[in-house]
């Protein structure tokens, strides 16, 4: 067995890395276990929201990232199905930017030191060893930790171990592709989305050459995923193509590499089980997809599980470093993951069920709602975007 280890995050994703360099600021060491062998940029780009750039900063990558990515200026709604301008809400004072995953991971990766992160170690069970857990890992060899921070997805092996039900099918898929054009794109800085019957798409400039585009639709079966990138791609523009989608956007997604296309259901976390559900218990909490995986409809996935680091490695810091009051450190470590929760639990209540609802209405089929959504609510469901990334969740 390998020595004891004071914290051990699962998973090198977005949440894994921020609460690592939360807690590196800190003053405390962690080993972040990665099952693949390299960082991982899975979604090629995420939108970067107020909230998120707030957490950024905090962890003191924020600059580095800004210097590469294109703020944008307008989110520009847009019916396919007539081609006529919905609404456009200028961002005024919201930082909102589309930055690329891999730079992302980099930034956070960069920032610890050398051998926090080991690659290859993918845990597939858990159990209790006295106060500590001990994690199995693939390759056959076991891991004792006092702390165990799951940030290890969707699929998470210590959301299971927490009592978490799997998340449930939204009833809707997602494609999402990047483009790069070397001679330049010539789109505005702005966050362009497309409204239909049955789907939603948006394309959205990173830098001057580069574009993240998605398509999300509705679907009868989670089995209806299509895994092909070939197959998704050609999917995706006999949708678009049908459709009333400007020309340039078609031709965005016509030049996609395959390597840069993919597609995957959407699940989210049922907002009852987050209530009634443990987040945390004991020395084991959960953060990012691990904790509230979300349909993309807010865009606060990726900003919530950065929040979520920056929330942790404070509430984790102030516990162990906040000096000695004679209580043991497995009482320091519960209480601070019990303000974590405290802090964390209704604001990812609010983010599921508010995305979810505005992406059963943008996608829906029904004649009357298309007509109240392009009609009534269009700047409605845009402003929920600018308030959903304004929050605030601290300096660490």
């Amino acid at each position: 067995m390998d020595h004891a280890e004071e914290i051990v995050i699962v998973g090198a994703g977005l949440a894994g890395l921020a609460v690592a360099v939360g807690l590196h600021r800190k003053g405390l060491r962690s080993l972040v276990l990665e099952s693949s062998d390299t960082l991982r940029a899975a979604g090629f780009a995420l939108t970067v929201w107020n909230n998120a750039w707030r957490a950024l900063d905090a962890l003191g990558v924020g600059d580095s990232l800004r210097r590469h990515h294109l703020r944008l200026q307008a989110v520009v709604v847009s019916s396919a199905s007539s081609a006529s301008l919905v609404t456009k809400l200028p961002a005024k004072e919201h930082e909102v930017r589309c930055v690329r995953r891999n730079l992302l991971v980099e930034a956070l990766a960069g920032e610890l030191p050398h051998g926090t992160i080991r690659y290859s170690s993918k845990v597939v069970a858990m159990e209790d060893s006295g106060e500590s857990k001990l994690l199995h890992l693939a390759d056959g060899s076991t891991l004792k930790a006092k702390v165990v921070i799951g940030c290890d997805g969707i699929n998470s092996v210590v959301s299971k171990r927490l009592g978490l039900k799997q998340p449930t099918f939204s009833g809707r898929h997602a494609a999402r592709g990047f483009t790069v054009l070397p001679d330049g794109h010539g789109m505005k800085p702005e966050f362009k989305q497309y409204n239909g019957e049955g789907f939603r798409a948006g394309v959205l400039p990173c830098d001057e050459k580069s574009l993240y585009w998605f398509f999300t639709w509705s679907s009868d079966g989670e089995k209806e995923t299509i895994q092909d990138a070939l197959m998704v791609k050609e999917f995706v523009l006999g949708k678009m193509k049908a459709a009333e989608i400007p020309e340039q956007v078609v031709e965005i997604i016509e030049k996609s590499e395959l390597s840069s296309v993919a597609s995957a259901p959407l699940r989210y976390r049922s907002p009852l089980d987050l209530l009634s559900g443990n987040i945390f218990k004991g020395n084991t909490c959960v953060v990012g997809d691990a904790f509230h995986p979300m349909t993309p409809d807010l865009g606060q996935g990726g900003c919530s599980a950065l929040e979520d680091g920056v929330v942790l490695a404070r509430c984790l810091g102030e516990a162990l470093c906040g000096g000695g009051d004679g209580e043991g450190e497995n009482r320091k470590v519960e209480a601070g993951l019990k303000e974590y929760e405290k802090a964390r639990k209704w604001r990812a209540f609010r983010l599921v069920v508010g995305s979810f609802v505005l992406g059963f209405v943008q996608e829906s089929r029904n004649w009357f709602l298309r007509l109240v959504r392009e009609r009534v609510l269009a700047a409605f469901m845009v402003e929920r975007l600018f308030i959903a990334g304004s929050f605030d969740c601290g300096k660490l």
